[in-house]
């Protein structure tokens, strides 16, 4: 899915670059054509019916993203709600942070290093990201394009991430460190492509992303502890539409009206999608770290439970990305 979103940020940007009025040209074009058309055999047969498919391909208008911006905006409103309420202490049930003053140190101690391998999993991708981005070679066998490139991207992803969590966790550097590295690393190569956008854009997209998952975070943990353990089933369906979207998406310009509306659903649908996913998954990590028992076998593993709400993140910092990419969620006029 990272793979697709690249590629699409990149062709959507380039067309946003150097056609900045594709669609509103088009409608013109077509429009003319139309009645010209209709003019020609007007007399004889009547106006031509438009197919389902040259509605599906004709040129998207300039609200086409109007429900997806719409579907951001109520989330966030609907997220600085449910902070204000959960924070005030009005929910009713014991919450997160309440139940946290009872936990015992090795629960704190196992959140702790948690939280940590997730902050150097981001380090070690932006450092990855950087150093393939500042070597040409590299740049282009992660640019390269097409269903091959993308599923190569994919497969290392996935790789590297089963090795990884295969592995068993010990507190010393081993040999699961190393796989989270270079899972970590990978991650950062595939998205390389996202610097072509400039050090500015993706400051404040890392800034927002920041903001995003602080938040999210700060619901989980005021919420009570199994408030959105329930929300795994809607989620996972929700998470297979932005999956297939995204990989129709890499073969469809988002200059059309079928390329618009899987656009929308990958980039706008996905934010809201992942963003539920931090709040399911934070209060997971929790919850397992709470449950599991001090001397099971195997131990409690920071390690694998830092990756989901690192794939979050990922995925939340890639689509506030393309949405200021293109100019904040519309076309440029």
């Amino acid at each position: 899915m990272l793979a697709s979103q690249v590629g699409v940020l990149c062709r959507s940007s380039a067309r946003n670059l150097f056609h900045p009025q594709v669609g509103f040209k088009s409608n013109i074009v077509t429009h003319t054509r139309n009645a010209a058309r209709s003019t020609q055999i007007g007399g004889r047969v009547g106006t031509k019916q438009t197919s389902l498919k040259e509605k599906l391909m004709a040129p998207v208008g300039n609200n086409a993203f109007g429900i997806g911006r719409g579907v951001v905006a109520g989330s966030a409103a609907l997220g600085i709600g449910a902070l204000c309420f959960y924070g005030l202490g009005m929910g009713g049930d014991v919450g997160v942070r309440e139940k946290s003053l009872m936990w015992p140190q090795y629960v704190k101690d196992r959140i702790k290093t948690t939280y940590l391998y997730f902050g150097g999993s981001l380090c070690v991708s932006a450092a990855a990201a950087t150093a393939v981005f500042r070597t040409p070679a590299l740049l282009r066998l992660v640019s390269y394009q097409g269903f091959m490139g993308m599923l190569v991207s994919l497969g290392a992803m996935v790789g590297t991430s089963m090795l990884c969590q295969s592995i068993p966790y010990t507190e010393n550097f081993g040999a699961k460190q190393l796989a989270w590295i270079l899972h970590s690393a990978t991650v950062g190569a595939v998205i390389a492509p996202l610097c072509v956008l400039g050090g500015p854009l993706l400051t404040r997209a890392a800034m927002y992303t920041a903001g995003v998952v602080g938040g999210l975070s700060s619901i989980a943990v005021c919420a009570p502890s199994e408030k959105f353990l329930s929300w795994g089933a809607p989620l996972g369906m929700g998470f297979g539409l932005v999956f297939v979207s995204s990989l129709a998406g890499a073969f469809l310009p988002p200059t059309t009206v079928l390329g618009a509306g899987l656009y929308s659903i990958s980039v706008y649908g996905g934010l809201a999608i992942f963003s539920g996913l931090m709040l399911y998954d934070t209060q997971k990590v929790m919850k397992k770290a709470e449950l599991t028992p001090y001397y099971s076998n195997p131990p409690f593993d920071p390690i694998n439970s830092c990756m989901s709400i690192y794939m979050d993140a990922i995925n939340i910092f890639i689509r506030i990305a393309m949405i200021l990419a293109n100019g904040g969620g519309g076309r440029k006029k």
